[in-house]
């Protein structure tokens, strides 16, 4: 059994700009922690597979095709592949987010050039 320790695991800039944090980084799962400051959003993009919004702290919109939902603590949002979906952090408030896709076909969205892959299993 391994135990990751989610707050103990530092954060790096991903490609849009924001924090974000590599969870778990198999071929089966993806799961990466995004930190959105107040404002700050990750625009539309489609994904070759699902993608599920789990919101840890704060509040934001998120975007999936033409629906848009305010979004907080608790909520998990679905996102099919191929459909746009896009997040942004309310003003006034951060915005925590895992970002969890199955299976997980593109890894290393969140990079870090000094540091080998992390390969965590549950």
């Amino acid at each position: 059994m391994e135990i990751i320790k989610v707050n103990e695991l530092p954060y790096m800039q991903t490609g849009w700009g924001i924090k974000g944090r590599p969870i778990i980084d198999m071929p089966e799962i993806g799961i990466i922690n995004l930190l959105l400051e107040p404002g700050e959003q990750v625009p539309s993009h489609k994904t070759p597979v699902d993608v599920l919004f789990q919101v840890i702290e704060g509040e934001g919109i998120i975007t999936v095709g033409e629906k848009s939902a305010i979004a907080s603590s608790g909520d998990i949002i679905i996102s099919p592949a191929q459909i746009p979906h896009s997040l942004e952090a309310t003003q006034g408030c951060l915005f925590s987010v895992y970002v969890i896709k199955v299976p997980n076909t593109k890894k290393n969205a969140v990079k870090d050039p000094n540091k080998p892959k992390q390969h965590h299993r549950p």
